[in-house]
């Protein structure tokens, strides 16, 4: 569903601005008005993800256009000139979610990245644990006011299971104090299994005891704070812990993703695969694993181009992930036009009809996928998993049949099953 904004501002430049920058930036459809009566009109013929609004309008002077906002419950950004202490007063009875001082041309900007990081908030879950009701739903105001998915624990224990049965928490806030275990116990046990990489964790308390942010920091807690806390600092510290995630995020998938065909590189393909290898070892599990190459892939690039030669790439790795993605396969890109495929729970047989029907189908769109005349085809060479060898020596066995797929003809796949199947009747004619 389209993300719409409501933006109320009355100076025709600035909203022509943030309407051209907000649809370019976050996708949204943004509805523009510059009176409170305009406002009236739209919030009662629409549903508003959230509005931007300035304070002062012209029928509206006095910022009225808050009670508007807040009887139609439409989080609001203010965007204004000035703050101060009746100003923090205000939005904190509004139940505004920020506020933006108009910085000249940096307004902008700001207005931006605050609205991108609202709606980019509902990706994240965020865990409360306190065993104090009260205490709790403030924090669940505060947070999902912000966009966040909450689920709430009354005890450390609880906060285990719900973590271990809902792994996609990013972001626990836990009390010190609660009856079976400290928040700086829970912290430990946390980080026994997810690392701040995958799970930030703020530790909050009423304690006098100045030295208890330490401990909890000691434990592997990412942020701390004390209560009585501004509300406005709390959503600094979470802002900037999900922002540090999103900075990580990004890191992993530069160092773990083909930077042309957004596959996984070779590195996280043999990191991932020997992790399934040890569950195959361990469950008695079927998988198999596949090389391919793309055939006469020079001839692509010497006579379309190079950029050609990425386009193919591209659309022959999204279309490894369309058939992979069902299945739990993991399909990665090697180097160069050479890409190979995990196949999860495939015996050998199962594991070659797979690559045949990739074959072919690669065969059938082949002009759609090199975007010209020369039809791409691919070859492929695949084995079936031999539980107690290393990883290593399956996927030479597959570039092996790789290799004799393209020195008998290419656009074919071989596997060990084949070539066995073809020694056993070498065997019964002689």
């Amino acid at each position: 569903m389209l993300d719409k904004i409501l933006l109320i501002e009355d100076s025709v430049a600035l909203s022509m601005l943030l309407k051209k920058r907000l649809a370019e930036e976050t996708q949204a459809d943004v509805v523009h008005c510059d009176s409170m009566k305009q406002a009236k009109s739209l919030l009662v013929a629409n549903e508003f993800t959230l509005a931007l609004t300035g304070l002062n309008l012209p029928d509206a002077p006095k910022g009225e256009i808050l009670g508007l906002l807040a009887d139609h419950k439409v989080p609001t950004i203010v965007f204004t000139a000035t703050v101060d202490e009746e100003a923090r007063r205000r939005y904190a009875e509004k139940k505004i979610i920020d506020y933006i001082v108009k910085d000249g041309h940096r307004t902008v900007d700001a207005v931006v990245k605050t609205v991108d990081r609202i709606l980019t908030n509902r990706q994240f879950s965020v865990l409360i644990v306190d065993d104090a009701r009260s205490a709790r739903s403030g924090l669940v105001e505060i947070l999902e006011r912000q966009n966040f998915r909450v689920s709430e624990a009354h005890s450390g224990k609880q906060a285990l299971e719900i973590l271990a049965r809902e792994p996609s928490i990013q972001l626990v806030l836990t009390d010190y104090h609660m009856p079976d275990m400290d928040g700086y116990e829970l912290t430990r046990r946390i980080r026994d299994s997810r690392s701040s990489e995958d799970l930030r964790i703020i530790g909050i308390s009423s304690s006098s005891d100045r030295l208890l942010s330490a401990s909890f920091l000691k434990a592997g807690a990412s942020d701390f704070i004390y209560r009585p806390f501004v509300p406005e600092e709390l959503q600094c510290r979470i802002d900037n812990n999900i922002e540090t995630m999103k900075q990580l995020k990004r890191l992993r998938e530069l160092a773990e993703r083909d930077h042309l065909t957004g596959l996984p590189n070779r590195r996280s393909f043999f990191d991932r695969t020997r992790a399934l290898m040890d569950i195959i070892n361990r469950d008695d599990e079927n998988g198999a694993v596949a090389i391919l190459d793309i055939d006469h892939f020079k001839k692509i690039n010497d006579t379309l181009g190079h950029d050609a030669g990425d386009r193919a790439l591209k659309k022959l790795a999204d279309l490894l992930n369309d058939m992979c993605q069902g299945e739990r396969h993991i399909p990665a890109r090697l180097g160069g036009e050479e890409f190979a495929i995990f196949l999860r729970g495939l015996d050998a047989d199962s594991a070659y009809q797979f690559c045949e029907r990739l074959r072919a189908h690669v065969e059938a769109n082949g002009q759609k996928l090199s975007g010209s005349e020369l039809a791409l085809t691919i070859s492929l060479g695949v084995v079936g998993i031999e539980k107690g060898e290393p990883f290593d020596n399956q996927l030479n066995a597959a570039d092996q049949l790789l290799y004799l797929a393209k020195a008998n003809g290419r656009n074919r796949v071989y596997s060990d099953v084949m070539i066995e199947e073809r020694l056993q009747k070498m065997g019964r004619s002689n």
